[in-house]
């Protein structure tokens, strides 16, 4: 198969302080020529007020001076022709256009010279009106029949609004380069945090995992702080496991084996015993309980959640007990006791879990309470419990049992693994296991309790 094919430059990664300044120039630019929207559209409205003030004042001073005019020629009949009146610039405001007219007729009386019907085409009404070049003012006279409209290129006004949208946009310009080096600048200052907790999540390793501490991150990259410490923590805790999954198999395991070993050796040299075999056997027992008790330490502190499902306890305590009960040695003296009250208690839970726990406890019973009987009890409440009459333990002692390596006695063989096993299962069910020896109103005796939250 050939190779991928490189990335083109587009797909390459880009530095996040690029795309800040490239986002950020792109919004300050879009909103920039907004505003320079709004303010030449507001430009506009003020150069046409201001221009219509005046055309009113100018169309209100002419108007007299062109009725002087009109009525100093006489009276002209249809044939003459409308009056032509002084150029515009025999008065004080030049530029403007304008004509008289009578309003019944519509026919024009008099018009400055520069005038033409065609920049009059509009409504003979007061007030404003516009044609595509021209602004067009209307006034009638207060007590003659005759109408006076003046008219304004719009080219000064178009001028005025162009050169403001121009100067702004000239301004926007030659401001962006400049604005987009500050951008980026202030950009790669703010965004070198982000180097620093780079470089102190590189520096993470098996050998090297503790919490990062940086003072003075923003909101933001404390949050991706706290995440990475919650995931160093985890990752601490799964290596912790396997180092001592590790350890706890070189320590228990190195004497089974070696038992095993000098029996079979010892078998073979001077010929099979029955002592010899069954010694080999015994070994091999011990190796593949150990085994097991690691794996099942090894499950209960993994990072593996347990599942989450209603666990009936009387089920449970009887599938345990049955398998006890399959045993010679265990057949006589575990008794099941319900010491509850109405349909069986449920919990919430991991069955298969929550079974080594409960073997365990079994195991530790029988193993430690000598000949007395020992009781797998179901109650009262939500609540499993194992409790034997035999000599007890200590109340110096009572706590430590929960550690790994930690034996009711030395007297006893053991892998002091079983009650460890238990309080990691009881921590992650959220369940609460307590010890208690000596038992109430007796000298000795020993009980472990889980209590779980009903399902």
């Amino acid at each position: 198969m050939s190779a991928p094919a490189p990335p083109l430059p587009s797909e390459r990664a880009q530095s996040l302080a690029v795309r800040l300044t490239r986002a950020l120039i792109l919004w300050v630019g879009g909103v920039w020529l907004l505003c320079a929207l709004g303010v030449t559209w507001y430009t506009d409205r003020e150069i046409n007020f201001n221009f219509d003030d005046e055309l009113v004042e100018v169309s209100h001073r002419m108007f007299d001076i062109a009725l002087e005019h009109l009525d100093a020629e006489g009276p002209r009949g249809d044939a003459d022709g409308p009056l032509i009146l002084p150029a515009p610039g025999s008065f004080a405001d030049a530029d403007l256009l304008y004509q008289l007219v009578e309003p019944d007729t519509h026919r024009v009386l008099a018009r400055s010279a520069e005038a033409s019907a065609e920049q009059f085409d509009v409504p003979l009404a007061p007030g404003f009106e516009s044609t595509h070049a021209w602004r067009v003012y209307t006034l009638r006279h207060p007590t003659r029949p005759i109408y006076m409209q003046v008219a304004d290129p719009l080219r000064e006004r178009r001028e005025a609004v162009n050169r403001t949208l121009f100067g702004l946009i000239i301004a926007m310009v030659a401001m962006l380069p400049l604005l987009a080096l500050l951008l980026q600048r202030i950009a790669r200052r703010e965004l070198r945090v982000l180097d620093t907790l780079k470089h102190e999540i590189s520096l993470r390793n098996e050998l090297l995992l503790t919490p990062i501490d940086l003072p003075g991150l923003p909101r933001e990259l404390r949050s991706v702080e706290d995440h990475v410490n919650r995931l160093l923590e985890r990752l601490a805790l799964a290596l912790d496991v396997e180092r001592a999954l590790a350890a706890n198999a070189a320590h228990e395991l190195r004497t089974p084996l070696t038992a095993a070993r000098l029996r079979l050796q010892t078998a073979l040299e001077h010929g099979l015993s029955p002592a010899d075999v069954q010694a080999a056997v015994t070994a091999l027992q011990t190796l593949s309980q150990r085994t097991e008790k690691l794996l099942q330490l090894s499950r209960a502190e993994s990072s593996a959640p347990f599942t989450r499902h209603p666990v009936d306890l009387e089920q449970l305590a009887t599938t345990v007990a049955q398998e006890f009960w399959q045993e010679e040695h265990a057949v006589d003296r575990l008794d099941l006791v319900q010491a509850y009250e109405g349909p069986a208690p449920v919990a919430l839970g991991d069955f298969d879990a929550l079974a080594i726990a409960l073997r365990n406890l079994v195991e530790n019973a029988l193993a430690y309470a000598g000949d007395s009987p020992v009781e797998l009890i179901v109650g009262p409440g939500c609540a499993l419990a194992v409790r034997d009459h035999g000599p007890g333990v200590s109340g110096d002692r009572l706590q430590a049992l929960k550690r790994r390596h930690v034996r009711h006695s030395a007297e006893r063989t053991g892998y002091g693994l079983g009650l460890s096993i238990v309080a990691t299962i009881a921590e992650k069910h959220d369940a609460r296991f307590t010890l208690c020896s000596p038992l109430a109103g007796e000298r000795g005796g020993f009980e472990a309790r889980l209590e779980f939250t009903p399902a």
